[in-house]
């Protein structure tokens, strides 16, 4: 079987083409992508060109599903049928999300439009956190506030479930890896009585970032809030504010809200620290020469980012592994010796040579390490591809 991932952002169109042997085994066919993608029903239309010009889909019959990694829906979360109700839901979210649902509202639209019955599936970002216990998801606002939606969502999901499933793996844990692989279709399974609980911290560092804590293959808690601007500083996005900081900017700096909420979401974060860049690699050269706002939006980061490891060692009693993923996470072993730094006494010790050498999936841990360190690719698409599958295969 076929099946299409489309990644949709505020100006860009991605996609992977993966296929499924009859033991669900998948491989990669095809990816591409556009950038300043001003019209997405051409975008997809190039995109459908481009699979037949290959040879991979000649029609419509031989695609057999489109998944989406949807990041936001009021009163909707899950792996669902992409139908009216994700797109209301998108819309309903529109506000918080604003750089994401609007581009996958419309690409369903037009997927539905060009692939009339073919099936479309939403896998949403949330989907990792419905489990998260609710004392990890509530703020300490009005109950009005909570009905209307305001609570903690998390974010990350697919790629944070890849690791919860592939840490499991590494550490021969067959049974929590399958309690992952079946998560959104029957909830978390009983786990075998008298087994050792698989503590897992998993830190998603790129672009944007998040912190998550996984116990037994399912999320207790993240470091994102209820939008993907929360949490660890972002590329160019403030990450945790006070929110007295809003007002008060407001008022003594004579700004409008919609200029507050410009500034947070395009000059914050990384960006707005180093003063150089949104990008870590220009951060890191420009430490290089000395500059000092540079280093101190690496420091902020990494502040930030062992606070939330901390948080995580607390509500799990320790841990069995900590992994690095996504572009920042599995490309600077130096960022991730910051991290672990002096954390001897909560038994984890990385091995300078390992971390300095890896280049692909591997253990950076010292030999005598109890806690394992692994650095693990990001594969949020294969996850979007493999729970599409699973989501068709039931309903059929």
């Amino acid at each position: 079987m076929n099946i299409l991932v489309a990644n949709l952002g505020s100006t860009s169109f991605k996609f992977r083409l993966f296929r499924f042997d009859g033991a669900g085994e998948a491989s990669l066919l095809a990816k591409g992508g556009y950038e300043r993608v001003t019209d997405y029903g051409s975008a997809i239309d190039d995109c459908l060109a481009e699979l037949r010009a290959a040879g991979h889909v000649r029609s419509a019959a031989d695609l057999h599903g489109v998944g989406f990694k949807t990041v936001l829906g009021k009163d909707l979360t899950g792996c669902v049928p992409a139908d009216e109700r994700v797109i209301a839901a998108l819309e309903g979210f529109r506000e918080i999300a604003p750089a994401h649902n609007p581009p996958y509202a419309t690409g369903i639209q037009r997927f539905r439009e060009k692939l009339p019955g073919v099936p479309l599936v939403a896998l949403f970002e949330t989907a990792f956190y419905q489990w998260v216990p609710e004392a990890a998801s509530r703020y300490a606002v009005p109950e009005t506030w909570y009905q209307a939606g305001v609570r903690r969502y998390g974010f990350h999901g697919a790629s944070h479930k890849f690791v919860a499933e592939r840490s499991a793996e590494l550490l021969g844990r067959d049974d929590i890896a399958a309690r992952v692989r079946s998560l959104y279709q029957a909830g978390p399974t009983p786990v075998k009585a008298g087994a050792k609980p698989l503590r897992v911290i998993s830190c998603h560092l790129g672009g944007s970032s998040s912190v998550t804590g996984i116990r037994d293959g399912v999320a207790i808690g993240t470091s994102m809030g209820l939008s993907p601007q929360s949490g660890l500083p972002q590329n160019n996005r403030v990450g945790d504010l006070d929110s007295a900081a809003v007002p008060f900017v407001m008022k003594t700096l004579g700004l409008p809200l919609a200029e507050v909420e410009r500034q947070m979401t395009k000059e914050s974060g990384l960006l707005g620290l180093s003063g150089v860049s949104n990008d870590l690699r220009d951060i890191l050269a420009a430490i290089q020469q000395g500059n000092a706002r540079a280093q101190l939006a690496l420091d902020v980061f990494v502040h930030s980012t062992r606070h939330w490891i901390g948080s995580f060692l607390t509500a799990l009693n320790g841990c069995d592994a900590l992994v690095f993923t996504a572009g920042i996470g599995e490309n600077n072993p130096n960022l991730r010796a910051a991290l672990c730094a002096e954390l001897d006494q909560l038994g984890l010790v990385l091995d300078p040579a390992k971390n300095a050498a890896l280049r692909t999936e591997g253990e950076i841990s010292a030999a005598h390490s109890p806690v394992k360190v692994f650095v693990i690719p990001a594969n949020e698409e294969l996850v979007v591809a493999r729970e599409t599958l699973r989501c068709i295969s039931s309903r059929n």
